[in-house]
């Protein structure tokens, strides 16, 4: 018997299986794909946020269809996929979701677009380093591996509140967040309100990091894959 299609995506950090090191021990069970989005390399430089071509990389791993698992950023081109093409996408994992422009309007979202958006503005006009700078000065999260190349990249991608994501997918969705940052619980929240199941696990900005995070993932999918096969 054929094992269910699992893919992952990552956010604007690590990328590949790098991304995901508690997910590995999921293979056994599932047929696992740890996504590159595009401009997202250890050698090419990288390149502007393409949120089609990211939904053509993902829709080009399902295959015939699966489930999702998407972290961060990654969770855009994710539920954009899974409004076009819910054929394709059986359930919805997602990790603190940057999902901002579902939640615009709201307080949390709303003083982080007005802190960041100037920033965003100015971007091209800016340095590398000097953009990754007063990025971490108003509050972001540092990039954990090559500086140099992540801070290119950070700069070349789109404020997420910008992604074209206005409607939720009627899929099977759990959200996991890390119950630090309000701006995360937001979303989350936004989601729960149109059926998704949140569930908040001490761990920062990867929950999924920590043994009960990854208990989580692996239940849900499991529970989604028995759903999906009833």
């Amino acid at each position: 018997m054929s094992l269910e299609r699992v893919v992952f995506v990552h956010g604007s950090g690590r990328f590949g299986a790098a991304a995901w090191p508690k997910q590995h021990g999921l293979s056994l069970d599932f047929d696992c794909l740890y996504l590159r989005r595009h401009g997202f390399d250890a050698e090419a430089e990288p390149l502007p946020t393409d949120h089609d071509r990211d939904q053509e990389i993902l829709a080009e791993a399902l295959g015939a269809g699966g489930h999702v698992v998407a972290h961060a950023e990654g969770a855009v081109p994710a539920m954009l996929l899974a409004v076009e093409r819910p054929d394709l996408v059986g359930s919805l994992t997602l990790i603190e979701p940057a999902c901002l422009s579902l939640t615009a309007g709201l307080p949390a979202t709303k003083a982080h677009i007005d802190l960041m958006a100037p920033l965003f503005a100015e971007r091209h006009a800016m340095s590398d380093g000097d953009f990754l700078r007063e990025l971490l000065r108003r509050g972001s999260i540092a990039p954990a591996a090559d500086a140099r190349r992540d801070a290119a990249r950070l700069r070349l991608q789109s404020p997420p509140w910008e992604a074209p994501l206005s409607i939720v997918p009627g899929v099977p969705t759990l959200v996991l967040t890390g119950g630090w940052e309000p701006l995360y619980e937001e979303v989350a929240q936004y989601l729960a309100g149109t059926g998704a199941m949140h569930r908040v696990v001490a761990g920062g900005h990867r929950p999924h990091d920590t043994p009960e995070g990854a208990a989580l993932i692996r239940a849900f999918l499991r529970s989604a894959g028995e759903e999906a096969a009833a």
